[in-house]
C-alpha cells in the first residue's frame, strides 16, 4: 500500500539529523517508528480489552482481592520472597 507521508520541516531535519550517524536511512527510521506505535497501541488494546473481560467476570462472580493484598503479594515477590497468591472472595 503506497502511502505519500507529508512532514513538518522540523521533524524531516530531526530525522535526518539522526540517521546521519545511524547505519540506517529516514525511510527505515519511520518504518520502526511506526512500527514501534502500532506495537504500543495494539498491546494497550489487548491490555483494556482483557481488564474489561476480567471486570465482567468480577461482575458475575462477585468475586475479587482487595487491592491491599494485591499489592503486599507484589511486594514480597519483587523482594523474592515466597508467598501465597491471594484468593478472590466476595467482598461486602
Amino acid at each position: 500500500m503506497p502511502v505519500s507521508l507529508r512532514l513538518p520541516d522540523e521533524m524531516a531535519e530531526r530525522i535526518a539529523k539522526l540517521v546521519e550517524s545511524t547505519e540506517t536511512s529516514a525511510h527505515a527510521f519511520m518504518l520502526q517508528a511506526i512500527k514501534e506505535k502500532l506495537d504500543a497501541e495494539e498491546a494497550q488494546t489487548a491490555f483494556r480489552a482483557e481488564a474489561e473481560r476480567r471486570l465482567e467476570g468480577m461482575k458475575k462472580t462477585g468475586k475479587a482481592i482487595p487491592a491491599d493484598e494485591v499489592f503486599s503479594y507484589l511486594r514480597a515477590r519483587v523482594r523474592g520472597a515466597k508467598t501465597k497468591r491471594p484468593k478472590a472472595r466476595r467482598l461486602s
